[in-house]
């Protein structure tokens, strides 16, 4: 017998697969947690267009999970292609399996509390939780990259 569960807690599963052994039934449970790891989130930005990844290495590196949109338009410009980009991600991801449902946005928009009507995004945030995962998948990027350079200029000179 096989059960798939998505989006329920581990107590509920726990409990589901407690009442299929009172019936005599073989079931085991295997959980995939939706967030992010260093492997998910370097696959994330490796996703990217080359904005909406500048957009998210500059609220990890740049901001520390939090950086204020001005800012951000001041170095990339109109921020709806990269902040629209960062979220279809996510989207692509969990369609193409990388990552569970319920996985959520590593980068949400800040909106002004004193003007809610108003829906220009003051700043951009990442859960502080997320910002040493994310800061090691760039650095793993940046290491990749420079492993594949020496490489080719060793290949190149011989």
């Amino acid at each position: 017998m096989e059960i798939i569960i998505k989006g329920a807690s581990e107590e509920f599963a726990e409990k589901l697969v407690a009442l299929a052994a009172q019936h005599h039934a073989e079931l085991s449970i295997s959980t995939v947690r939706p967030g992010w790891t260093v492997d998910r989130a370097e696959r994330y930005l490796r996703d990217l267009t080359a904005g909406s990844r500048q957009m998210a290495e500059m609220v990890t590196v740049d901001g520390g999970g939090y950086i204020e949109a001005d800012h951000l338009r001041s170095v990339l410009g109109a921020l709806n292609g990269p902040s629209n980009g960062l979220k279809r991600a996510v989207d692509r991801g969990i369609r193409k399996g990388w990552w569970p449902e319920g996985t959520p946005a590593p980068v949400t928009p800040v909106f002004d509390p004193n003007n809610p009507s108003w829906h220009q995004n003051i700043a951009y945030r990442m859960d502080q939780e997320l910002v040493p995962v994310f800061r090691e998948a760039i650095t793993r990027i940046v290491e990749g990259k420079k492993a594949a350079e020496d490489n080719d200029r060793s290949t190149s000179t011989a």
